[in-house]
């Protein structure tokens, strides 16, 4: 039988303290991990899971899609859950060595990687159909006059550099054939009701909102004139991300690999399962209305986990590109974000080439 320990919901003691100790620290370049991707994928991952190991897990859906799935009783090893994903809180858990797996987006690893934290993806999903169902949605404020992508020019917009949404700006700013230098960014946090608060306000002009918010934001401010336009790229990777030191952990290796193949398994029951996903999930876990929760089921369409990472590589690639010449950063080789040892896990986990 599994071990999982279940944290509350929220950081615990030990984490909140260890979290404390980083940000007094404060974002010092640290060192380059001991192996690189390249060296990584010679080093075998051993091949059963040490019962003893233990794993901190910051990844909210997944702890609840495994749970009620009832593949979280096929862990062989012991599981702390912390109330962590995304990119800011996963980054201070790891520079404080409190969380070993993160669910985020692409552009955390990213931003990482130019602070000096060495991270490593082993795990992706996108939508089968991302341009019919994003994540965002560009939100614009009543009376901006922004229809399309190119009205954006000299305009207010919502930025969050470091995040997804911060990177996404870049890349609709870039469709359009425009530049930094031809909008205004208006930086500030994507947390919350943040952005559509900005938006109703007339603090900004545009902003990207993404899941419950979209649908909220036109029910709110749709009769002052507020709409939202479609940008029409992919917004979709989402990964599991982990402190490099972790995988070249042989034990912490072997138990991320497990973990990766049940998370893929869990993603597939929740496409599978709808129903129970929106009260298991959505109703009772997050609070939601049922309302809220359909539209999001609906929003999200389908996953897909592929069994060869080499076309998000090279799309990684194109954004960490843009983002480099956008923010003044070093460019670098997007295969040093992947550990390729775990490329077919999850695709092979579910069935799949």
């Amino acid at each position: 039988m599994p071990r999982n320990r279940i944290r509350p919901r929220t950081a615990t003691a030990a984490l909140a303290a260890a979290l404390a100790a980083s940000t007094l620290a404060g974002c010092a370049e640290e060192g380059p991990s001991a192996a690189s991707a390249a060296e990584l994928a010679e080093v075998a991952i051993p091949d059963t899971v040490d019962p003893h190991t233990t794993l901190t897990i910051g990844a909210p859906e997944a702890e609840v899609a495994l749970k009620l799935s009832g593949l979280v009783d096929e862990l062989s090893f012991d599981v702390e859950w912390a109330e962590l994903s995304g990119g800011p809180q996963c980054s201070e858990a790891f520079r404080a060595d409190a969380l070993d797996v993160c669910a985020a987006a692409e552009i955390p690893s990213v931003h990482a990687r130019w602070t000096g934290l060495d991270t490593r993806l082993v795990a992706a999903v996108f939508r089968e159909d991302p341009i019919a169902n994003p994540i965002y949605e560009l939100g614009i404020a009543p009376g901006a006059g922004v229809e399309t992508l190119e009205d954006l020019r000299g305009k207010r917009i919502a930025f969050s550099p470091g995040q997804a949404q911060g990177a996404l700006v870049l890349r609709i700013l870039d469709a359009a054939g425009l530049t930094e230098d031809d909008v205004e960014l208006v930086e500030m946090p994507s947390t919350g009701d943040v952005y559509p608060t900005a938006l109703g306000s007339g603090q900004v002009d545009a902003a990207p909102l993404g899941g419950v918010y979209i649908r909220r934001y036109i029910d709110l401010y749709g009769a002052e004139g507020a709409t939202t336009v479609r940008h029409g790229l992919r917004d979709d990777p989402s990964h599991l991300w982990v402190p490099a030191d972790a995988v070249e952990d042989g034990a912490k290796a072997a138990a991320i690999r497990e973990f990766v193949g049940l998370w893929a398994r869990a993603e597939v029951w929740v496409d599978e399962h709808p129903e129970e996903w929106i009260e298991g999930y959505y109703i009772e876990d997050q609070g939601l209305s049922r309302e809220d929760a359909e539209y999001l089921v609906e929003q999200a369409g389908h996953p897909d986990l592929p069994a060869d990472w080499s076309e998000a590589i090279e799309r990684h690639q194109q954004t960490i590109d843009l983002l480099a010449a956008e923010l003044g950063n070093e460019p670098f080789d997007a295969e040093e974000l992947y550990d390729r040892r775990f490329e077919r896990v999850a695709a092979e986990a579910i069935g799949g080439a």
